[in-house]
């Protein structure tokens, strides 16, 4: 591109050089060319993936324009990033794409987005207090204070008089003793 508008250029090395204002201008400069190489490159994709692929560019040419040097024309480097950050980006929306479903597509009763096969059970705040005061003291006391209180570690632990690893290890067993009474297993 021996072509090339010697402004974006001097654009280019003043950018680099720290002139903020000269910066701003080379990126309203570059930006729709940046659209019309990315529409042209990707066709298909829709104008939210292009103005993606647009913007990755942009910050991409942020964090790499020290790179360039001022010698050599600057479409080149950038029509460069735009490739290599557009086919990231239209690479990964195509990943997100197999593996998400259209929610227009399903009916407002459908158990398909129920996040727990037991989600309509509801467990009672009583029963949940009595299996709770079935642990052992120990057990009971590093739950209450650590659960229910929300108290971090150390908190409990010098309000117990329990050691950290104590508190752990009767948290972890108090929580496994529940799982066990309430029906939830391990």
């Amino acid at each position: 591109m021996s072509d090339e508008d010697p402004v974006l250029r001097k654009l280019m090395a003043a950018a680099q050089r720290g002139e903020s204002a000269s910066y701003a201008r080379l990126l309203e400069t570059l930006l729709p060319i940046l659209r019309r190489a990315a529409h042209g490159r990707w066709r298909a994709a829709s104008p939210a993936d292009i103005e993606d692929v647009v913007q990755e560019t942009l910050l991409a040419l942020h964090n790499a324009r020290h790179l360039h040097d001022p010698a050599r024309p600057v479409l080149p480097f950038v029509l460069g990033i735009l490739k290599l950050r557009g086919a990231d980006v239209l690479r990964r929306r195509h990943r997100l794409a197999a593996r998400e479903s259209a929610l227009d597509d399903l009916p407002e009763t459908s158990t398909a987005l129920a996040t727990n096969s037991e989600q309509e059970e509801v467990l009672d705040a009583g029963t949940l207090r009595a299996s709770i005061e079935r642990l052992s003291p120990g057990q009971r006391q590093a739950i209450e204070m650590t659960k229910l209180q929300g108290m971090s570690l150390e908190e409990a632990s010098l309000r117990s008089g329990m050691s950290i690893a104590a508190l752990k290890v009767a948290t972890h067993r108090g929580l496994l003793a529940l799982r066990k009474r309430l029906g939830g297993g391990q």
